[in-house]
């Protein structure tokens, strides 16, 4: 983890939240939508940590204005359950419910600031230069389709596609990961 990660995090009680600054985050925190993209477009930011239900502006407005100026930003939802309409999900990266608990939210957000760009560099350079004997544009599968989000937690993607084991993923859940 960078101990240096600046997050901002909307959310109407973003004292909720201070478990991240124990982790070595900064935060910059806001109440509601427009304070929270006031915020975004005057500090330099690493992450979105965005409460779904924010008031009159809610996180999926939020999220799309966030995504349409900076698309490769990372937003993480908390939600109060998994079941949210399939168009409040289309521009944020991962999902995590207030049962899931901090050390879920920890996993998500350190997973979406280093796992995931180090995966994205190892993409650009496969597609660069690929293997010999296999075709460009083909996953290791030979499927050649990707999933939609592949940073949701286990119960909520296939297996075969999913960033972590499933050993991986149980020791996150159980909260006994190391980082």
């Amino acid at each position: 983890m960078n101990s240096r990660s600046t997050l901002l995090c909307i959310h109407r009680n973003p004292a909720q939240l201070n478990s991240l600054q124990e982790q070595g985050y900064e935060l910059v925190t806001a109440t509601n939508g427009h304070d929270g993209l006031q915020l975004f477009r005057s500090q330099h930011v690493d992450a979105i940590v965005l409460e779904y239900h924010l008031g009159w502006l809610d996180a999926p407005i939020v999220a799309a204005e966030i995504k349409r100026i900076r698309p490769h930003l990372p937003i993480v939802m908390l939600a109060d359950h998994r079941k949210l309409p399939n168009a409040d999900l289309k521009s944020i990266d991962a999902l995590v419910t207030r049962s899931d608990g901090d050390h879920i939210l920890f996993a998500t957000i350190h997973f979406m600031l280093s796992v995931k760009p180090a995966e994205q560099n190892k993409k650009s350079l496969r597609t660069e230069m690929p293997p010999p004997g296999r075709r460009p544009g083909k996953s290791r599968e030979g499927t050649g389709r990707m999933q939609a989000n592949p940073y949701l937690p286990p119960s909520a993607v296939d297996h075969q596609h999913a960033p972590f084991s499933q050993r991986v993923w149980e020791s996150i859940w159980d909260g006994n990961i190391q980082f």
